[in-house]
């Protein structure tokens, strides 16, 4: 096969595609093709990235730093893949081998047609599953998956308990850039540079929300002080890079747009 080309909106044309493209072009308007454009590097911070304090999470070719939740090992079903931590089979979550109280963790996604996946946070591993400790960014393809429908279950939001302001997500394919910000008892969560939620652990509004949820029968939920960062394995395939991170001074931390 020949190596692909790239039409005027970046999209990958290859072999027959390319042909059928170039021939129903009419003559008077004549294409064209170019180069990938040139990609920012990834998995690398900048200068002033470490500067601010940021460090990686996941280097980009290796799995050095995660491990299976409540395992010693990383489990067979996630793969280092083009630079990325891909769920290519079963194999359960994952989860950092570091724990963290206050931090602010920037993660790229991108998930598959009608996948589901999510971002755990201060995660224990007292408990049987990473959701009964550990709040959740829902991570889906809001379009083709059914819990698109309702904005509770949505991508971005606190799984079950806070929605996003709105659907920021791009098309499948694409990756997402997610940031969680983590202070004390305040948690935003961010897609795509937009702000789209937050709220207050342990709070009187965010107690009523977790007594008319699922996770009322879980004493544990969203109450660790610390934990482990965790990937869902949901069955589905997804992909993660970018993973970085700098911890927090709560409760004074200045914040980054």
């Amino acid at each position: 096969m020949l190596a692909p080309n790239y039409n005027c909106r970046d999209e990958r044309v290859w072999g027959t595609e390319a042909w059928l493209t170039l021939n129903r072009i009419p003559a008077d308007r004549p294409g064209r093709t170019r180069p990938r454009p040139p990609q920012p590097p990834q998995n690398v911070l900048t200068p002033e990235e470490r500067a601010a304090g940021w460090r990686l999470l996941f280097d980009g070719r290796t799995t050095n730093g995660w491990r299976g939740f409540r395992k010693k090992e990383m489990p067979a079903g996630w793969e280092v893949i083009d630079g990325c931590l891909v769920r290519t089979g079963p194999g359960g979550d994952i989860i950092t081998e570091e724990q963290f109280a206050d931090f602010e963790l920037k993660i790229d996604w991108r998930i598959s047609t009608g996948g589901n996946s999510g971002i755990f946070y201060r995660v224990s591993e007292d408990e049987d599953y990473v959701w009964r400790t550990g709040p959740e960014m829902q991570v889906l393809d809001n379009a083709e998956h059914a819990d698109g429908g309702d904005a509770l279950t949505s991508a971005g939001a606190n799984y079950a308990l806070v929605a996003p302001a709105r659907d920021v997500t791009r098309p499948v394919g694409y990756f997402n850039e997610a940031r969680i910000v983590v202070r004390g008892n305040h948690v935003e969560h961010w897609l795509n540079g937009e702000k789209l939620l937050e709220y207050e652990l342990l709070s009187e509004p965010w107690e009523r929300l977790v007594a008319a949820s699922k996770f009322a029968s879980m004493p544990r939920y969203g109450r660790e002080r610390k934990g482990h960062i965790a990937l869902q394995d949901h069955g589905d395939r997804v992909w993660y890079r970018n993973i970085r991170i700098r911890e927090l001074s709560a409760p004074n931390a200045p914040d980054e747009p």
